[in-house]
């Protein structure tokens, strides 16, 4: 772990940087490419070109999971903010672009005393401090560059006061049940939070799921593909894009979204230099994205130490944005 400047990230606070991400990366790779169902860590989607391929997804018609928890937020934020008192420290694991943060420093004012954004991307870290500390001179911003989904640092010196973490964009989807339950009970502990503000994808039918996640105008297959172009830039891969599909799958059984990439021949494809052998349709499992009725997810989130105290919907129940306090 080393230590970088706040004026590196143009915050107020030193950050921490607790994440090797080279060797990271081509660990995970390596391991996901070997199993039988070949598999990708959605985390290594986002290098900045991703994020950039993320932010033109949420503009997208079909996707509707950025819109409606921004609604949700837009619609009930001074509700919200009543809600989570003063002098607040606030903790958001995977910051990306800041967007929806936003909206809340908003309506809390004066209530917020730190901002701490946690997000493995420290370029698009340090544009975010930058940007924040701008908008609201009166926050400490103490960012830390860091894997959220592993053990990570929290600022040593942050002052006292309740802590509060936000995390929106049903981030917490992306993991199997199980998995996310450990990761919010391990999220509880190192931020040592008192409330959790958190966004969740609701279930729905198929037909808007496949739309969603696999948009007729190509954005999801580029921002799904560019994976395979971050491992030939960075892993020494050989990757052909050309020969490779993105494909959304409903898995009802499992109430989740499947992104998937299809091998549209018979190939091998080299990473640092450790050859992998695809058949023609065999599949890279990039990401899946679960979705939970309110009831689900409060049931799920008590196993992890968090107390359900209120909940917010948009006007069509697409989208449900939970307080948790922890027990």
């Amino acid at each position: 772990m080393t230590l970088a400047t706040s004026q590196d990230f143009g915050g107020d606070a030193e950050a921490v940087v607790d994440v090797d991400i080279d060797a990271d990366f081509a660990r995970s790779v390596i391991a996901g490419l070997s199993v039988p169902q070949k598999q990708l860590e959605p985390k290594w989607l986002y290098d900045a070109l991703g994020a950039k391929l993320f932010e033109a997804i949420c503009e997208v018609d079909t996707y509707y999971p950025t819109r409606m928890e921004m609604q949700v937020l837009a619609n009930r934020a001074d509700e919200i903010a009543a809600s989570l008192g003063d002098n607040l420290i606030l903790v958001e694991p995977g910051s990306g672009e800041g967007v929806k943060v936003r909206l809340l420093l908003d309506a809390l004012g004066e209530r917020v005393a730190v901002y701490v954004p946690v997000d493995i991307a420290a370029d698009q870290l340090i544009f975010l401090g930058q940007t924040i500390s701008a908008a609201y001179p009166e926050i400490l911003v103490a960012p830390v560059v860091a894997d959220f989904t592993g053990a990570f640092t929290m600022p040593s010196d942050l002052p006292d006061g309740p802590r509060v973490l936000f995390f929106p964009g049903s981030t917490v989807g992306n993991f199997d049940p199980q998995t996310a339950q450990e990761l919010l009970a391990r999220l509880r502990v190192e931020s040592r939070a008192e409330a959790l503000l958190i966004g969740v994808d609701s279930c729905k039918d198929a037909n808007r799921l496949v739309a969603a996640y696999d948009d007729p105008v190509g954005v999801t297959a580029a921002f799904d593909k560019n994976i395979l172009n971050r491992i030939n830039r960075e892993l020494g891969g050989t990757f052909d894009l050309s020969a490779f599909h993105h494909e959304a799958r409903v898995v009802p059984e499992k109430s989740r979204v499947e992104m998937h990439l299809v091998s549209d021949r018979e190939q091998t494809v080299e990473v640092a230099g450790v050859p992998f052998a695809f058949a023609k349709g065999e599949t890279i499992h990039t990401e899946s994205s679960h979705k939970y009725a309110p009831e689900e997810f409060r049931a799920l989130a008590a196993g992890a130490g968090w107390r359900g105290e209120a909940v917010w919907s948009d006007t069509d129940g697409l989208f449900s944005l939970h307080l948790l306090r922890a027990d």
